[in-house]
């Protein structure tokens, strides 16, 4: 019996606004993600609170962005990192299942650049629960490099070292140089790899990508189709691509 395939994506949503932060976008990124359908989602800088914008825009969602997006079709959960004082953003992930343990690790390593990893325990609906981590790394390498690290150290740490895992997000990782050490420490594939020559995709910017940003790494999981998401309407939305892949689970 063939397993049911699970379709999942990532994507930094640049707290709801275009490029340059041109035009407030999302009405339109819950719908184009209702579109794409995915059963779970990864999301980067999701806006919880901003009360300048409530304040300007007429049309601000009453609700913080996480559960505007996922409203009636997914649960959601929210790791907060940046706190300022009109508001703060952070990571989010939205699935069709249930979520049944969640935890915001905070992998700060320079002070003025707050960073965090939002890990989820997921039931699925055969099999074992799947942790799902949802990240956005540091703009600077020596950062990335120890914040690689604390992730590989926590997840290490789980009870079971061999349950499903995926891990997305924005790793700012654009010399790939965090692909190797994870697979090694984590036995993880990144999604698109093999189809792509043992290279992660382009994903910014979303207009024409022309860096590696993004990332979809699994474990316990064969990859039977993945898809880059950008060009119009997708680049009207977000600075960034948003990747999906589809799924199936290993057999046990």
């Amino acid at each position: 019996m063939s397993q049911p395939e699970l379709h999942i994506a990532t994507y930094n949503i640049h707290k709801g606004f275009s490029q340059f932060n041109r035009r407030m976008m999302v009405h339109e990124l819950r719908e184009r993600l209702r579109n794409l359908n995915p059963d779970i989602v990864f999301l980067q800088e999701v806006q919880g609170l901003h009360l300048g914008h409530a304040e300007k825009h007429a049309d601000w969602p009453g609700r913080p962005q996480h559960e505007f997006l996922a409203d009636e079709i997914w649960e959601s959960a929210y790791g907060r990192n940046m706190i300022y004082d009109h508001g703060h953003h952070g990571n989010a992930i939205l699935s069709r299942f249930p979520i049944l343990h969640t935890h915001n690790q905070d992998v700060t390593h320079l002070q003025f650049e707050k960073r965090g990893m939002l890990h989820c325990r997921i039931e699925l609906p055969h099999g074992p629960p799947a942790h799902c981590v949802c990240v956005h790394l540091s703009l600077f390498g020596h950062s990335r490099r120890r914040q690689v690290d604390a992730l590989a150290d926590y997840l290490d740490g789980l009870d079971d070292p061999t349950a499903p895992l995926i891990v997305a997000g924005d790793f700012n990782d654009w010399r790939s140089h965090a692909c190797a050490h994870l697979a090694r420490r984590l036995h993880l594939q990144e999604v698109f790899s093999q189809a792509v020559g043992g290279r992660p995709v382009r994903s910014f910017p979303a207009a024409m990508p022309m860096f590696r940003l993004d990332r979809i790494y699994v474990r316990g999981f064969t990859v039977r189709n993945t898809a880059v998401h950008h060009g119009p309407p997708w680049s009207a939305i977000s600075d960034h691509a948003a990747l999906s892949a589809y799924l199936t689970r290993h057999e046990r």
